[in-house]
């Protein structure tokens, strides 16, 4: 049966690239997010196909399981069109797309996904990443080498281990089939989304209860707010809900929204390397599939990366104990340089130093025994030797224990 729900689909530039190479598609059935890739007219061209091709699926189907056969079906003819056309204009060698495309079939949502673009579900208040990325940091996460934050700011985090491309004619797909309920939301969107804005906030964004509308509005919002270095595609699926069932027409957004969205334009000197994808002009392409040959030169750049963090994280180490210690020894020769007048059980005491401690460590040392009876003095300055008098230097304590002596001998005790 049709699909009963309402969705969204909207798709931008960007702050810093010249041309949208995403598209999206929502339709009555279908949902659609493909990221292009093979720089200023490849990857328009590649996202555009697949949403061309995959637009005839936008139909019931009887069952999940048609429905996962064609998707498996239209994903492989994409990828035969894409080498035809390549055949064609060999200029567009290396251009690929992402697809990540979701066909509801009664009360289940069938899922195709290849590259790194994303489907999430939000329901009950919780969002869930349905999809994994087909990269080479998501293979350093499930190994375990670097956490998901890090994956979020890793240097080869562009690098595509799967896609949709002009080299393969049998692409390694991921379909399966998921139950969906009244009042589940599904996101699908491009990496120029889900790497710039959270987990947190698009959680946030989506438990407002805004129409598709307005919360793919929001989401794309907090996508620009965040710089949006690459383009920002969003697709948003409602079931059921309070919001209007769709009907219409399709949405399609993005390079495929253009009449001319599949015409190749001239093509663009210049070459571009996966091994510094950060480089890249900015109209250039965000995503690089490196050959096999190249897997184990990448593992071990990440490894030496790895090594490089653990050398500076101890070299920080020790030069910060370093610092500390050079710190603590010119404060404590400081104190060196201070005297103070006291008493011990019977005698007035000159001391080396300051009063205070630092845990066990005594910050003072007698230096000189006076000799001087403290029964001999008076009881105003026999008071004040025991709670000691400082001295900025050696002569100045000299100075106080001279006076000191003075006053012993008045009174009469000798000394």
């Amino acid at each position: 049966m049709v699909f009963q729900g309402s969705s969204a689909a909207i798709s931008h530039t960007g702050k810093v690239r010249s041309n949208n190479q995403d598209s999206g598609y929502a339709g009555s059935n279908l949902f659609v997010v493909a990221d292009g890739m093979g720089g200023h007219a490849g990857g328009d061209v590649a996202s555009s196909l697949a949403i061309t091709r995959l637009t005839v699926l936008d139909q019931p189907f009887a069952s999940t399981a048609d429905a996962e056969r064609a998707l498996r079906d239209a994903i492989a003819d994409t990828a035969s069109e894409l080498i035809e056309t390549v055949g064609r204009k060999p200029e567009l060698a290396g251009m690929g797309t992402t697809v990540s495309a979701l066909v509801m079939v009664d009360d289940y949502a069938v899922i195709a996904h290849i590259g790194d673009s994303r489907i999430y579900l939000y329901r009950d208040g919780a969002l869930t990443q349905i999809t994994t990325d087909h990269t080479f940091v998501q293979r350093l996460v499930d190994s375990g080498r670097i956490t998901p934050e890090e994956a979020r700011y890793h240097p080869r985090r562009s690098v595509l281990m799967r896609v949709l491309g002009d080299m393969d004619p049998d692409p390694e797909v991921d379909t399966f089939i998921m139950p969906t309920q009244p009042g589940d939301r599904w996101l699908m969107c491009s990496d120029g989304l889900s790497g710039v804005v959270d987990d947190a906030h698009t959680a946030k964004a989506l438990g407002q209860g805004l129409a598709p509308g307005r919360t793919a509005d929001a989401l794309l919002k907090q996508a620009l707010d965040g710089g949006a270095p690459d383009n920002v595609t969003i697709v948003l699926v409602d079931v059921g809900g309070q919001h209007p069932v769709f009907i219409g027409t399709p949405t399609i957004v993005g390079s495929a929204s253009n009449p001319l969205g599949i015409e190749v334009p001239a093509a663009r000197p210049g070459r571009s390397s996966w091994l510094h994808p950060n480089r890249q002009a900015a109209n250039e392409p965000t995503h690089f599939e490196p050959d096999a040959e190249f897997l184990e030169e990448l593992i071990e750049e990440d490894r030496r990366r790895a090594r490089r963090r653990r050398i500076g994280w101890i070299v920080g180490f020790f030069v910060v104990i370093a610092l500390l210690a050079a710190a603590l020894f010119a404060a404590y020769s400081w104190t060196q340089t201070r005297y103070y007048v006291g008493a011990d059980t019977d005698t007035v005491v000159l001391y080396r130093g300051v009063q205070q401690s630092i845990g066990p460590i005594e910050l003072s040392s007698p230096y000189e025994d006076t000799g001087i009876p403290l029964a001999d003095l008076p009881e105003f300055d026999r008071a004040t030797v025991e709670r000691t008098i400082s001295a900025p230097s050696l002569d100045d304590a000299q100075s106080i224990i001279q006076r000191l002596r003075e006053t012993a001998a008045a009174t009469g005790g000798g000394g």
